[in-house]
């Protein structure tokens, strides 16, 4: 049968791994991570939006604002990240990040390239906060 006797969606109706309210999901997930341990192993695309939203949080925690407090708590996930589930990642953001980088005027995050993954061969990269 010829494709053009074929009527209506024919096929796959949506092949995308990964739609936009996914990818921000994962975003937050990895950014509040990264807050939590300091460094995280992904790939370099990811590598490289993580460094976005990383150091946006990062200068939103500069700021000390209630306002930039509240924009930074929508998007950082509610964990904690010590073992007695005292602090969480947005206290953390704002108690030990911010006044860290306080004199620093971007480029919070680094990105070092790594040996590629077994499997399927992506490149991958260990993000972490500059020193």
């Amino acid at each position: 049968m010829s494709r053009k006797n074929m009527h209506g969606k024919v096929g796959v109706k949506f092949k995308a791994p990964f739609t936009a309210s996914k990818e921000k999901n994962m975003m937050r997930n990895l950014t509040s991570e990264l807050i939590k341990f300091g460094e995280i192993k992904v790939t370099e695309h990811v590598a490289h939006e993580l460094k976005k939203t990383a150091d946006h949080m990062i200068t939103l925690a500069k700021k000390n604002t209630l306002a930039a407090r509240r924009q930074a708590a929508r998007y950082v996930r509610d964990i904690t990240v010590d073992s007695e589930g005292k602090v969480t990642a947005l206290q953390k953001l704002f108690n030990e990040l911010g006044p860290r980088f306080a004199n620093r005027n971007g480029g919070y995050t680094r990105s070092l390239k790594l040996v590629n993954r077994q499997g399927d061969n992506s490149p991958m990269c260990l993000v972490k906060f500059v020193d």
